[in-house]
C-alpha cells in the first residue's frame, strides 16, 4: 500500500497507518511503542465523558501522557453534547491535540446509554456533539461504523453529516453494530464514504496482515488504514507496512515495555498490562503452554521478566 503523510489542521501525521483506540490496551507505553514502529497516530483508550465529569480516577488515568508522545490523541464517548463539549475544553484534555468522537462502539451497555453506535440513529444529536467538541479548538475526528444492521446502512450519509459538522478525519469500521468484531467488512460502504467527503477517510476492520491492509486500501480507496486487535498480536505490522527499520525482537519489546510502564505506573498495573500484551505475543508460538500459567500467577516484575525469557527462548545477557 502507498504510505503517505496525512495533514490534520496544523499537524502532519507521519504515516497513514493508525492504531485504533482499544480499551485495556492503548495506554501510554503501548502508544509509544506503536509510534516507534511507524504508526502515524495512536489514541488513548475510550474515555467516558460522564466518568470524566465526575473526576473518576480510573478514567482520568487513561489520559496519562508525557512530552515523549509527540502527537497526542484521545477518544471521548458520550451522548450529551454539552458534557462532551465541556470535557473537550477541560484541564484533563489540555495536553491533547486531537479529540476523536466515538460513534462506533457496539457494546450493549454503551448502546443503552445512547452512546457509540447508537448515535448512528440520531444524526441531529451526533452533529451537535461534533460541533460542541470542535468549539474546543482541538482537531476533531470521528470513528463510526457503517450502520446498526445490514439492512440499514448509513455510512455515506452519516459521514457527510460528520464532515459538515466539523469532523476533520473520519475512521470507518466497515462492519455493522450487529456484526460486532467478526465477518467481512462492507468495503463498498467505506468506498462510498470516501466518495462523498473531502476529509481524510481511514478504513478499519478485519485487517490481520499486510495483504488485508493492502486489500482494504485497494477496495475502498481510503486515505489510510487503522489496525486494531492484530497490532496486539503483532505490533511490528506498523514497521512492516511503513518500512520503518526495526531490529528488535518481541522479547526486547516486552522488556522495554516493562521498563517504561514501571516508570509511570505501579507494580500491579505493570504486571497486568504486560501479561495481557505477552499473551497476545504468544499466539501461534509453539511450546509455551507450560509457561502461561506461571506467567499469569507471578506477582513480581523480576519473576515475570524471567518467565518471558523462557517463553521467548532467548539467552539472558
Amino acid at each position: 500500500m502507498l504510505i503517505k503523510t496525512i495533514r490534520l489542521g496544523g499537524l502532519e501525521l507521519p504515516s497513514n497507518v493508525l492504531m485504533a483506540p482499544m480499551a485495556g490496551y492503548t495506554c501510554f507505553p503501548f502508544r509509544i511503542l506503536c509510534y516507534e514502529l511507524g504508526a502515524g497516530l495512536c489514541f488513548t483508550e475510550m474515555v467516558s465523558c460522564n466518568a470524566l465529569k465526575y473526576k473518576d480516577t480510573a478514567t482520568t488515568n487513561l489520559l496519562f501522557t508525557t512530552s515523549d508522545e509527540k502527537i497526542k490523541a484521545t477518544q471521548l464517548i458520550g451522548s450529551d453534547e454539552r458534557v462532551m463539549g465541556k470535557m473537550a475544553t477541560s484541564e484533563y484534555l489540555a495536553p491533547f491535540d486531537i479529540v476523536d468522537v466515538n460513534m462506533g462502539c457496539p457494546v450493549p451497555n454503551v448502546i443503552k446509554r445512547g452512546e457509540g453506535c447508537a448515535l448512528l440513529m440520531d444524526f441531529d444529536r451526533s452533529a451537535k456533539i461534533i460541533e460542541n467538541v470542535r468549539r474546543s479548538g482541538k482537531i476533531t475526528t470521528v470513528k463510526m461504523r457503517v450502520g446498526m444492521r445490514g439492512d440499514k446502512l448509513v455510512a455515506a450519509e452519516f459521514a457527510k453529516m460528520c464532515e459538515d459538522a466539523g469532523a476533520e478525519m473520519i475512521s470507518v469500521h466497515g462492519r455493522t453494530r450487529d456484526m460486532m468484531y467478526s465477518g467481512t467488512p462492507f468495503y463498498d460502504q467505506i468506498e462510498r464514504v470516501k466518495s462523498v467527503v473531502k476529509v481524510p477517510v481511514i478504513a478499519n476492520g478485519g485487517i490481520f496482515s499486510i495483504e488485508e491492509a493492502e486489500k482494504m486500501m485497494e477496495l475502498t480507496g481510503a486515505d489510510g488504514v487503522m489496525i486494531a486487535r492484530y497490532a496486539l498480536e503483532n505490533p511490528f505490522i506498523f514497521s512492516e507496512l511503513t518500512k520503518t527499520p526495526i531490529s528488535k525482537s518481541k522479547l526486547t519489546v516486552l522488556l522495554e515495555q516493562i521498563e517504561l510502564t514501571s516508570k509511570y505506573y505501579d507494580k500491579y498495573f505493570t504486571l497486568g498490562y504486560i501479561k495481557k500484551i505477552a499473551s497476545y505475543f504468544m499466539k501461534k508460538r509453539e511450546g509455551v503452554k507450560k509457561y502461561k500459567l506461571a506467567m499469569h500467577n507471578c506477582g513480581e516484575i523480576p519473576e515475570l521478566q524471567e518467565i518471558l525469557y523462557m517463553i521467548f527462548q532467548e539467552v539472558k545477557q
